[in-house]
């Protein structure tokens, strides 16, 4: 037999990197003294994969371990730093202005959090001033920010109770863990979402901008991830969250503490019911809208991001339009792809089907013209699988026919940008609010429209959710670029988040995203999204009526056959 000796463990440890490196430091020390020697100023590093797991840079390093850094240009990575500069913005306004209630309500598309104050006026230039400055100290003091783990649930429910924070009462006391982590930056003390940076002076780029009755915390972008992006006007984003906040007043539903709490009282068909009547309303108040440019509006237009319920909202628009005598006509945007061999292609080389120029925009626009004009037109059809397209229908419409269309470029103004602006019509749809957690903890509409997808994926198209999550990131690429930047090109934005719906979908979304196997690229967010959706109390989803936006994916839908006799209705060969 070999000779076996027993020796005492190093006294260092090494990480290997994906590109091949190796670094070797102190056994224990945490992966930040690690990573520090190859941080990039240009994309600063605020967590690590460790052996497959999301780890914070505090994470203390026992064991040789293959280590992937996370930087504030991937999303996880500016997830820890958004939700970290979130926590230095409450620790400063609790010093700066105490007794006030500060809530952290909704996201802005060029990157930052609109922010409100509770039973107070708006902060005005000098305050708003005096609270950056007040950030900055305390990003320049370098801070800790440090992380307790497994607090006692009561303990924690106790120190929120005595400092009236009700909602995240409400909200732990259905937590079924018996302990949570807690968050510390100097007197202050929080739970969090998810990790933080270890110390407050990872929190450089930031930037305090008022705007309506609050003000917005600006951050950077992952492609830009040290620099603030322009902040411009969105009146009519900021119209429509005000909306959803006043349908929230009035269900009686602030946050998830309280959804959970009217779920488990046996409430919540009276707060379904409620959210799709207000749903109902507010598509017929744009089918009002439309009937009163009757005698002008002959193209309608709908964009939206993915898994915004488009599908949905477009036949309970066309039910509406038929109420006011108005027959609308679905086109199909899909059918105008331009043949493969002219697709663009991405930076990758990867056929670009989102943008702009993988749409015959020309032949789409002169068939609008053509019909508009009362002409019969043959329009196309796309063959997927050839990657052409081919003859399809004739078409002629009726004299006072509208036609919808549906599709990603909806709101491009180079979309039918020779039909004049009063014979049009967009629609922008899209879940653009969300209940949260409680008011420092956000949840994301993009984790909203990401979960819904989910669901519909797997039972439509036989996706896994592994599937479905590394789509993700190409679908989200697509958006930003060929869709957020045109919601303000909007005539009517209907906002077609549910307030009940994270807890619907649950039941049928844990199951998938336990699935993801644990070493794959999309393990992480799956076990991000299965925490996230553990906040929320069940709900059966045949409480959800069938013609809900949500049974788009939940399933079951009663509109799923609409266009079919809707075409009926047409005239055409």
């Amino acid at each position: 037999m070999p000779d076996i000796t027993l020796t005492e463990p190093s006294p260092t440890v090494q990480i290997h990197l994906p590109d091949g490196r190796t670094l070797e430091g102190p056994r224990g020390a945490p992966i930040e003294a690690f990573l520090s020697v190859i941080n990039d100023p240009a994309a600063p590093t605020v967590g690590a994969v460790i052996n497959g797991d999301l780890r914070e840079l505090s994470y203390p390093l026992h064991m040789e371990a293959n280590v992937r850094p996370v930087t504030m240009a991937t999303a996880d990575g500016m997830r820890i730093y958004r939700r970290s500069l979130t926590f230095l913005l409450e620790s400063a306004f609790a010093e700066t202005y105490p007794g006030v209630r500060l809530t952290i309500d909704h996201s802005v598309s060029s990157g930052g959090y609109f922010c409100q104050m509770e039973e107070r006026p708006p902060l005005n230039a000098a305050e708003l001033e005096a609270l950056e400055r007040h950030m900055h100290a305390l990003v320049n003091a370098n801070l800790p920010i440090r992380r307790t783990r497994d607090v006692p649930l009561e303990e924690v429910i106790a120190y929120f109770q005595e400092r009236g924070f009700d909602d995240k009462v409400r909200l732990l006391r259905h937590r079924h863990k018996k302990t949570l982590s807690l968050y510390t930056l100097g007197k202050h003390r929080d739970y969090h979402f998810g990790y933080m940076v270890p110390s407050t002076g990872y929190l450089r780029w930031f930037k305090l901008t008022a705007i309506g009755d609050g003000f917005v915390l600006r951050f950077p972008r992952r492609h830009r991830p040290t620099e603030l992006l322009p902040l411009p006007e969105f009146p009519k984003l900021l119209n429509t969250f005000r909306q959803y906040g006043d349908w929230l007043e009035r269900l009686g539903i602030s946050d998830v503490g309280s959804l959970n709490n009217t779920i488990q009282a046996g409430r919540i068909n009276e707060i379904i019911l409620v959210s799709e009547a207000l749903h109902d309303r507010h598509i017929a108040e744009i089918a009002s809208q439309i009937a009163m440019r009757r005698d002008q509006v002959r193209v309608i237009l709908i964009a939206g991001p993915s898994s915004s319920g488009k599908t949905t909202f477009s036949r309970r628009l066309s039910i509406q339009l038929l109420a006011y005598g108005i027959s609308p006509f679905p086109l199909e945007m899909d059918n105008y792809f331009v043949d493969r061999e002219h697709t663009p292609r991405d930076e990758n080389g990867d056929y670009d089907f989102e943008a702009f120029e993988a749409l015959d925009h020309a032949h789409l626009e002169r068939d609008l013209q053509r019909l508009i004009a009362g002409e019969r037109v043959q329009l196309p059809r796309y063959d997927f699988r050839a990657g052409k397209q081919e003859a399809g229908d004739i078409i002629q419409l009726a004299p006072e026919q509208i036609v919808i269309l549906e599709g990603i470029h909806g709101l491009n103004p180079h979309l039918a940008e020779h039909i004049p602006a009063e014979h049009t019509f967009r629609i922008y749809a899209s879940a653009l609010t969300q209940l949260n957690l409680d008011s420092h903890n956000r949840i994301s509409t993009t984790d909203t429209r990401l979960i819904r997808r989910i669901v519909r994926d797997a039972r439509d198209r036989g996706y896994t959710a592994e599937d479905t999550i590394n789509r993700w990131e190409s679908v989200r690429r697509g958006e930003k670029r060929h869709i957020f930047p045109y919601q303000e090109n909007a005539d009517a934005i209907f906002n077609s988040a549910l307030v009940f719906e994270l807890a619907a979908l649950k039941p049928l979304a844990e199951p998938l995203l336990r699935q993801v196997p644990y070493h794959s690229a999309a393990h992480i967010e799956a076990k991000r999204l299965l925490s996230l959706l553990e906040w929320f109390l069940p709900v059966d989803k045949e409480a959800v009526p069938e013609n809900s936006i949500l049974k788009e994916f939940l399933g079951g839908s009663s509109l799923r056959n609409f266009r079919i006799w809707q075409n009926g209705m047409n005239h055409h060969q």
